[in-house]
């Protein structure tokens, strides 16, 4: 029997780790949120301070993430972090939610969003050439196409983290230069009238709107207002999500100690930078109107048009393309490591705390693969940025509380990194994200209340698993 590795091989330097961070986070959505964030604020300037809350909320819990990885340089990151700041229920119940919709069904959607685009190229690709169905149910040659492609990375990432982050640091430093380069184009296109009217209107540029299709405002009431925020940030935020990457893939980092915490801190920099000069070209090409109005919510799309004409469809549909692969390519190489860590705390599965011969948890991988198709399968990940991203952020503020608790806790563990701002930057994190969170739940909880369930699922779970280890023992 030939034998396997029993820990991870150390082959990730700072610029893999930058790279897995930044190419996990940039998917489709800043290519398409953008238009809902315009609709609920009905003003540029709005606009601007949604994308700057959400960077300043991601880099501030990425810097004190930075503390979290030094002290616990393991793989498994967030569900490690929890953990020890909290009890292993807490960590069990963030791993099983994680598993069962978070990275699960972000990859389902990425998967279906990559194949969204190729139909621009390819039609017979579209989500509305539908291959078979059977009574209500139908399957779609998108969704096909975004199993094959979950089932390609995965098996290019079980084939050893060589594999998996030469793909990642590839693809992410071509859509990176991409990016940039359409930022470029872009303000070289800059049309003064458009800039004017969507930046010259001082009485209107702060003024917070309901923007309607057919380009009437709509006054929100003082509460109202705040749910609007709230509403407008769920795409943000959900486009800046899985900035945690490479603290999942410690075990496998060179120096963890420093570099887990520098390439968050690089990677949500480079990022958030990225989507704020991205959003300000698409002012100084497109008004308020055509952005809210923009086809499928296709900003970028309606952007590219006004730069490049009709040939700009073909572009930013193969940016999008190379953005999305490399996207799912991050959270599924990231994915996997925290269903091992639960397994080898006994959480989960056996066989998922275990590494094939090219050190890398393969049956986490497989088994996240399958989950990931069965969501692209069930047609729900529509609806996934306001059934997530409340409990995601919610995970978030206890990791942040954690770094707090844990100064208190376990004042002996050796920080080689303190959190930058220690203790306001974490405080302001955590007022900002129980905003949120309340907004979210009293605005929208038709949407946010079934990934509440979800998490709260996990209790029970665990204690069963728990009794059943212990009867094993």
């Amino acid at each position: 029997m030939e034998n396997t590795p029993q820990s991870f091989r150390k082959s990730m330097g700072l610029l893999d780790a930058t790279m897995l961070v930044a190419g996990s986070m940039i998917g489709s959505g800043i290519f398409i949120v953008s238009a809902d964030i315009v609709r609920n604020t009905g003003s540029a300037g709005w606009m601007m301070a949604v994308w700057i809350i959400s960077g300043f909320m991601t880099l501030t819990a990425a810097l004190s993430y930075g503390e979290l990885s030094a002290m616990f340089p393991k793989a498994g990151g967030q569900y490690v972090y929890l953990r020890e700041a909290y009890s292993p229920l807490v960590s069990f119940v963030f791993g099983w939610t994680f598993f069962a919709v978070i990275q699960t069904a972000t990859i389902a959607a990425v998967g279906v969003a990559f194949a969204k685009f190729t139909a621009y190229l390819f039609p017979i690709l579209d989500e509305d050439v539908y291959l078979f169905a059977v009574g209500n149910y139908s399957v779609s040659s998108a969704q096909l196409l975004a199993i094959g492609v979950i089932v390609l990375l995965t098996g290019i990432n079980a084939r050893g983290i060589n594999s998996g982050k030469r793909v990642q640091t590839t693809l992410t430093l071509i859509k990176i230069l991409s990016l940039l380069l359409l930022i470029l184009c872009g303000f070289l296109a800059y049309k003064h009238a458009i800039w004017n009217a969507n930046w010259s209107a001082a009485g209107d540029l702060w003024q917070l709107r309901r923007l309607h299709a057919d380009g009437s405002f709509g006054e929100y009431s003082t509460f109202g207002a705040f749910g609007a925020v709230s509403a407008a940030l769920v795409g943000a935020l959900f486009s800046s999500d899985s900035w945690h990457s490479s603290s999942a893939v410690a075990g496998e980092i060179k120096n963890p100690q420093r570099n887990i915490g520098l390439s968050l801190a690089l990677g949500t920099i480079i990022v958030t930078a990225i989507y704020l000069l991205t959003n300000l070209m698409y002012t100084a090409v497109l008004d308020l109107h055509q952005m809210a109005t923009a086809p499928k919510d296709r900003v970028a799309m309606s952007a590219a048009q006004e730069i490049f004409g009709t040939f700009g469809i073909g572009i930013i549909a193969i940016m999008i393309m190379i953005s999305t692969f490399g996207c799912n390519n991050g959270i599924i190489l990231a994915g996997a490591r925290v269903y091992y860590s639960m397994a080898q705390d006994g959480l989960f599965f056996k066989k998922v705390g275990t590494l094939n011969k090219s050190a890398v948890p393969a049956y986490a991988l497989w088994l996240q693969c399958v989950v990931a198709c069965l969501w692209c399968l069930s047609g729900k990940y529509g609806d996934l940025l306001d059934m997530i991203t409340c409990v995601v952020v919610i995970f978030y503020v206890l990791a942040i509380v954690g770094v707090i608790r844990l100064r208190y806790t376990r004042p002996e563990l050796p920080r080689p990194y303190k959190a930058l701002g220690y203790p306001f930057l974490p405080v302001i994190y955590i007022v900002m994200g129980l905003a949120f969170i309340i907004l979210m739940l009293i605005y929208k909880p038709y949407y946010t209340m079934p990934g509440v369930l979800i998490a709260l699922a996990g209790v029970p779970i665990f204690y069963f698993v728990n009794k059943k280890n212990k009867q094993h023992v």
